[in-house]
């Protein structure tokens, strides 16, 4: 299937002639009108990366998006490129960490649209430092805006889904919460997404006696705003990110954004408790093939 030119994946990735040529039958892809009609959807982090191209990709399908992040002028970002596809999306501005802004922004979607569908957690905060050189303050603050941001938002929509007897809570972890990375510096984040993976399987079990659906996704080798810089910078780094999948390619937050547009949608209402690694099979083998050319 040819990619749209309306696919959000050609405004969130800079180097697009590169990826066309190359990968343009193997980006993840496919229809979405509809999958998602009239759902109401909470994205949290959506001023960037894969927040806001699953922002775009729900409100494609179908659903009333509403997109909250910290940062105003990334969320502006977001709303702009919504207008220009002509996608009506509900932006504000939340600190997904802060307990009354949470509650704020849920009781205003309560008001405006009476039910929440979809809950998607992607806000997240992280400081990157070798163990021996990693602050405590550092480890605090990553705990917090790694599990923080999960449980605020989910304990706020918890008892709406309650009384719905149904919703879907999709989680954003990360293969750095399963497998141990090098040269990173990924303590901290290994820790809390490791937590959220944990946090995803346990309320599995509690939401199941109310159609509550929580799965979790855990992105691998993505590229986004964080990383272009020392990819573009670090041969070493690119090389090993570019060969940390099995298959011959890093991934885009729109491998990541189908993945969460599935679990969203009632394609999958028998699937819960789940981690889904979206990595081009990093996982599954060990080490790099750092002589791959």
């Amino acid at each position: 299937m040819p990619i749209s030119p309306h696919c959000p994946l050609i405004s969130a990735i800079k180097k697009s002639n590169e990826i066309m040529t190359t990968f343009a039958d193997k980006i993840s892809r496919g229809p979405c009108a509809g999958r998602l009609q009239d759902k109401v959807a909470l994205v949290t982090g959506a001023g960037g990366g894969q927040g806001q191209i699953v922002s775009l990709l729900f409100a494609e399908a179908g659903a009333k998006v509403c997109a909250s992040d910290i940062n105003p002028a990334t969320l502006e970002q977001t709303r702009a490129l919504a207008e220009q596809r002509g996608l009506k999306i509900d932006f504000a501005m939340v600190d997904a960490s802060s307990p009354e802004q949470v509650n704020g922004w849920i009781d205003r979607v309560m008001q405006k649209h009476g039910r929440i569908d979809v809950l998607y957690n992607n806000g997240a905060g992280v400081h990157m430092a070798p163990f021996d050189q990693m602050t405590f303050e550092q480890w605090k603050e990553t705990i917090r805006l790694e599990l923080d941001v999960i449980y605020l938002p989910t304990k706020a929509v918890w008892p709406i889904m309650s009384e719905q007897k149904s919703g879907s809570i999709i989680n954003i972890a990360s293969c750095a919460g399963m497998l141990a990375a090098e040269g990173l510096g990924t303590t901290a984040h290994a820790a809390g997404k490791g937590g959220v993976i944990a946090l995803t399987r346990q309320l599995s079990l509690e939401g199941a006696p109310h159609w509550i659906r929580v799965n979790c996704i855990s992105p691998g080798p993505i590229m986004g705003p964080a990383l272009q810089r020392p990819y573009d910078e670090s041969p070493y780094f690119r090389k090993l990110f570019d060969s940390t999948p099995s298959l011959d390619r890093h991934g885009y937050p729109l491998d990541i954004a189908y993945a969460g547009l599935f679990l969203a949608s009632d394609e999958s209402t028998f699937i819960t408790g789940v981690n889904l690694p979206i990595d081009g099979g990093a996982t599954s083998k060990v080490g790099a093939m750092m002589g791959r050319s």
